[in-house]
């Protein structure tokens, strides 16, 4: 149960672990050891749950329970292995909240964080694997995309190791969000948001041949030549795509 005398002795306790190298591993404090079983008790419910939907909507219930000890960890600063802060930031993500799971995606790829074992990726591949998975499906189906957020996960990880193809899926994402905007009423250059996503296929395609994107080069290739006034220079070629 959540309350703000709860919150408060998550927040300090996590701040408290976060702090102490000389306190690892973190289950010796009473705060990490109150909110791991949690989190434990948390997971076992989730497998009880078959429906993606349904997970979904259950993490999202929960993810509050956590909010006291993230604000702890990240006010700490400590950069030491946590991982209630990794999977919270995994749950914000399959939620569709980017915006609450970038500070934490931050932090983790700055203080060089690992993925609890269960998860078998880099942090950095996770990241952007999942982050893309969830807005190239939400601008399949139609829904709305956080293209500020898919933005700012690609120049996160841009130094970061990965293999291509899951950075081309990011890159993919983001021009499915920036497509998706044109269809919901954008008030901006049309025709610039368009250069923009195909720029973004484009390096998409050239990272990962089979990341299917040819189609979709092709068709705002002609989107962008239709629109054009007569004489404009033609979109330029492949291979201008930033990484």
């Amino acid at each position: 149960m959540t309350t703000p005398a709860r919150n408060h002795f998550l927040r300090v306790s996590a701040a408290l672990a976060a702090a102490d190298e000389d306190a690892r591993p973190l289950s010796h404090a009473n705060g990490y050891e109150l909110i791991l079983a949690q989190l434990a008790d948390h997971r076992r419910q989730l497998k009880l749950v078959q429906s993606v939907v349904r997970k979904a909507e259950v993490k999202r219930r929960m993810l509050p329970e956590y909010a006291a000890w993230v604000e702890g960890v990240l006010a700490a600063d400590a950069g030491l292995q946590d991982e209630v802060l990794m999977t919270v930031m995994v749950w914000r993500i399959d939620v569709g909240d980017f915006a609450g799971a970038l500070p934490l995606a931050a932090y983790a790829i700055r203080h060089k964080l690992a993925m609890p074992d269960q998860y078998q990726r880099t942090t950095a591949c996770l990241i952007a694997e999942e982050v893309a998975n969830y807005a190239i499906g939400q601008a399949t189906a139609g829904g709305p995309v956080d293209v500020e957020s898919v933005e700012q996960v690609l120049r996160l990880v841009e130094q970061e190791d990965m293999p291509d193809e899951v950075r081309a899926k990011l890159h993919k994402a983001l021009a499915y969000g920036l497509l998706a905007q044109l269809d919901k009423g954008f008030k901006g250059d049309a025709q610039a948001q368009r250069q923009q996503a195909l720029t973004h296929l484009r390096r998409a395609l050239e990272l990962h041949e089979k990341c299917g994107v040819k189609k979709d080069i092709e068709r705002i290739e002609r989107e962008i030549k239709n629109a054009a006034p007569p004489g404009a220079p033609p979109s330029a070629p492949p291979g201008n795509g930033k990484s």
